[in-house]
């Protein structure tokens, strides 16, 4: 381990390194945080929002409570406060006051309630006592019937104590209420609306759409008016009249007291005014969204890239004017952004990373050149490196299993001084007399002699006695299989340092460049790489192969690639062992058809020569072309389509205006009738066509919201007529509007085919079954008739292109094939599943489930 471990100068990784390290100490303090708060504060102070001018409050102050008595007031006293404010012209009236026990007058406030329209009540969220869960404290439930709407009266303190924003969804389990001014704003349901799923459990606080509230001032900003003030005397509509009004406790005593960034802790803000301006701030668009702490350290991230990259680059007389300047860009930033677009990005992390760049930079500058070099070094030794191990450091054992798997030998021996350790065909007998490293070839034997460490090993192999014997043993004289001989090792360069430590720098970049262009290009290739060595064992694979085979990249590695073929897709004729090894031995590029798991592969075996030798391995490209198969299956099954059932009608029509040509006198009008059901006959067989081609190529761009009970209906109607002529009943169950994201247009026409289906196989005066319902999130749709049924054998079937029962052609209801076809993929576009049951001489009944749009909001 070299002592020399600091650079010579900046470099990207020197530089931005300890500030990352830096970065991540400073999330562990409290100092971002605070910085960001200052900045903040800073900035909405100095430039206070303008409230709506039809916010006002009426306030319970000390002089409320003298004329009143004491808290708690009945509540008849609200009710005659509503009443005032009715009759003022008052739009909304916003109670922060909680109503939590019954009292006797809740009827009375519930009915000037009720008279009003608009009032919305809160509710808070807390435990009932010390040792329970947090619950809900609902208004009374006299009250919350006769409320407009009702939010949650929950105000954020940051940690350093200070109320800034909240929450304006916050609720138990999946239904998180909205805030006082959000339940009093027309974008309750559209712009904040919950994310959150159901089945949460119940007891689980949820909080969403966190936004920062600017205020308009510090307390007493927006205008209040007393409770006792207005209770006593006559309707105002100057003062109320059209106006959003605020009731709640502005008294001290009543605790209900916020620092805010105009007051910290010396004149604290009231609950209620904070809503105010929490609504004022909403109907104006001018709430402010944090982003989330990821785009800080990002934000972070991005202003250390950009310090590591230019600081290097730059004299020292400017790294201090170019540290300035990055943290003014980010000052402004902040500006604009929490001014212009409502955001607020925290770049207090960002910000501090200038000020520690600049001393770093300078501290690195004065690193000795050696250690430059020595970090180099240590870089260049630690990089990935694409490593083939030479056959003359494998264990022999090892050779010989490369050679069973890669040669397929009929017989084998390998021994170790005088130790048999595998044998089969082959005796002591047949050992010829050998030279150290050197193969030799007797007939169809081949044998070697290897020396590892102090051990001697005989290795042989028993060849085919076919045309390939000569092939292999001319490839296994190439290979290098004799340890003997020692690398040399590098001359010591006495040239110049600094030349020294720009070759050693460029190589560097060039092998990490060169490596990392190699592995980027194999792993985002469309097809299956595989490369092996010169034994065909495999040393390297990309991510498809590891996919398609379902082999975890560790056990790839390592593999003989003929065995890894045959175990997935095993064959005789000709053996993956010969197809291999022809590769490698006669230099010939293969490709043959590849089977797994029905999924169709072509794989392309092409030699290549191995980096400074003179062997060579395989790189084995792997295409998958089930696609192309079944579009080919498809093309043939569409041709089949075309040439008979398209062209037998209209061979029909031709012989039928031919005849009516020789006896143009003699027309009937059962030969107009005929001539008629043929054309369209061919009409509705193209028209399937378009329709399941429109049906392949959808997709969810020109999805839009549709109301499923609509479409059925419409379906229901454009097939009355034909029912009609049958005497069948049409009877459509189903009252609940059930909306989702889909194609109205191809989901009506799927359903009509449903419905065609069942009247057709239905018997005169029986009765289709429609029903249309929901299950879970799913909108359903269940068509049974009474007709024949199905046959068991054909059920598996029933969806395929082109397919027809048997039971139908024989009847005489001669279809296309296509119309189950294309509400399968309808249905499958849409996310959806279909399902069949029947019952031959009892009828059938398909079942249609799809998501609906937004299952928390129907819910």
């Amino acid at each position: 381990m070299t002592r020399d471990w600091l650079p010579i100068k900046t470099t990207f990784l020197t530089l931005g390194l300890p500030l990352l390290v830096i970065l991540l100490i400073l999330q562990a303090t409290a100092l971002p945080q605070r910085l960001d708060y200052w900045l903040y504060d800073a900035e909405v102070t100095a430039r206070p929002a303008t409230p709506v001018g039809n916010v006002v409050l009426i306030g319970i102050d000390e002089l409320s409570l003298d004329r009143l008595g004491r808290w708690p007031w009945p509540r008849d006293t609200h009710a005659r406060l509503i009443e005032k404010l009715d009759a003022a012209g008052a739009d909304t009236i916003v109670f922060d006051i909680l109503f939590p026990e019954p009292s006797p007058e809740d009827q009375q406030l519930a009915s000037a309630m009720e008279r009003h329209g608009k009032v919305i009540l809160p509710l808070y969220l807390s435990p009932p006592s010390q040792n329970h869960l947090i619950s809900e404290q609902l208004p009374t439930n006299k009250l919350a019937a006769a409320a407009h709407a009702m939010g949650h009266a929950h105000v954020e303190l940051d940690q350093d104590g200070i109320a800034r924003g909240l929450y304006l969804r916050n609720g138990l389990g999946d239904r998180p209420w909205p805030s006082l001014a959000l339940a009093a704003s027309t974008m309750a349901d559209t712009d904040y609306t919950a994310t959150s799923g159901d089945g949460l459990p119940a007891f689980m606080n949820i909080r969403e759409h966190y936004r920062a509230v600017p205020l308009a001032g510090g307390a007493g900003t927006l205008p209040t008016y007393s409770f006792a003030e207005i209770l006593s005397a006559p309707p105002s509509p100057d003062r109320f009249g059209g106006k959003t009004v605020f009731i709640g406790a502005t008294a001290p005593g009543f605790g209900d007291i916020l620092p805010t960034p105009f007051s910290g802790l010396s004149k604290p803000m009231s609950g209620v005014e904070f809503h105010a301006n929490s609504y004022s701030a909403l109907n104006e668009g001018a709430l402010i969204r944090p982003l989330a702490p990821a785009v800080s350290i990002a934000v972070a991230g991005l202003t250390i890239i950009l310090l590591a990259l230019m600081l290097p680059r730059m004299r020292p007389a400017r790294t201090l004017a170019l540290c300035l300047t990055v943290a003014i860009v980010l000052v402004v930033t902040h500006s604009a952004l929490l001014l212009g677009a409502r955001l607020w990005l925290p770049i207090a992390s960002a910000l501090l990373m200038p000020f520690f760049a600049f001393p770093i930079a300078s501290g690195l500058r004065l690193a000795m050149t050696n250690r430059f070099l020595n970090r180099q070094l240590d870089d260049l030794a630690r990089g990935p490196q694409v490593t083939l191990p030479e056959p003359s450091r494998r264990n022999p054992a090892q050779l010989l299993e490369h050679f069973r798997a890669l040669l397929q030998p009929e017989g084998w021996w390998l021994s170790e001084n005088e130790e048999v350790h595998s044998a089969h065909r082959l005796s002591q007998e047949n050992v010829p007399p050998l030279k150290l490293g050197q193969w030799v070839h007797t007939s169809n034997q081949s044998w070697i002699s290897l020396l590892r460490g102090n051990r001697r090993y005989v290795l042989g192999l028993l060849l085919p006695n076919d045309l390939s014997r000569e092939a292999i043993q001319r490839y296994l004289r190439r290979l290098p299989l004799d340890a003997t001989t020692q690398p040399l090792k590098p001359a010591r360069s006495s040239e110049n340092i600094s030349a020294r430590i720009e070759r050693v720098k460029v190589a560097t970049e060039r092998l990490n460049t060169m490596q990392r262009f190699m592995r980027r290009s194999f792993e985002r290739m469309p097809d299956g790489i595989i490369v092996t060595d010169e034994l065909g064992v495999i040393r390297f694979a990309n991510g498809h192969i590891e996919e398609w085979f379902l082999e975890p990249m560790p056990s790839l590695a390592g593999l003989p690639l003929a065995r890894l073929l045959e175990g997935h897709d095993p064959r005789e004729t000709p053996p993956w062992h010969e197809t291999v090894s022809e590769t490698l031995t006669l230099h010939q590029s293969r490709t043959v058809d590849l089977r797994i798991r029905d999924k169709d592969f072509l794989i392309h075996f092409a030699p290549f020569a191995l980096p400074e030798s003179n062997q060579n391995g395989i790189i084995a490209n792997i295409s998958d072309i089930s696609e192309l198969r079944e579009q080919q299956r498809q093309h043939r099954e569409a041709i089949d389509f075309i040439s008979h059932d398209v062209r037998s009608p209209l061979v029909s029509q031709l012989a039928l205006i031919e005849q009516l040509k020789r006896n143009p006198g003699q027309i009937e009008p059962q030969q107009l009738d005929q001539l008629g059901r043929l054309a369209r006959r061919s009409y509705h067989l193209a028209e399937e066509f378009v329709q399941l081609a429109r049906a392949e190529q959808l997709t969810e761009t020109r999805f839009y919201e549709c109301e499923f009970l609509a479409i059925v209906e419409n379906a229901r109607d454009s097939v009355s007529e034909q029912a009609a002529e049958k005497g069948i009943h049409l009877l459509l169950q189903g009252t609940e509007d059930l909306w989702l994201r889909g194609n109205a247009e191809l989901l009506e026409r799927a359903v009509i085919n449903l419905l065609t289906n069942a009247v057709q196989y239905s018997p005169e005066g029986s009765t289709v079954n429609i029903q249309v319902f929901r299950a879970g999130h799913q909108a359903c749709l269940a068509v049974s008739d009474e007709g024949s049924g199905i046959a068991p054998e054909e059920l598996p079937h029933l969806f395929d292109r082109y397919r027809r029962q048997k039971s139908s052609e024989l009847s005489g209801n001669h279809g296309t094939g296509l119309g189950l076809s294309f509400v399968n993929v309808v249905v499958e576009k849409h996310r959806g599943e279909i399902s069949v049951s029947s019952e031959l001489g009892e009828g059938s009944a398909f079942t249609l489930k799809l998501p609906v749009a937004n299952p928390l909001l129907q819910s």
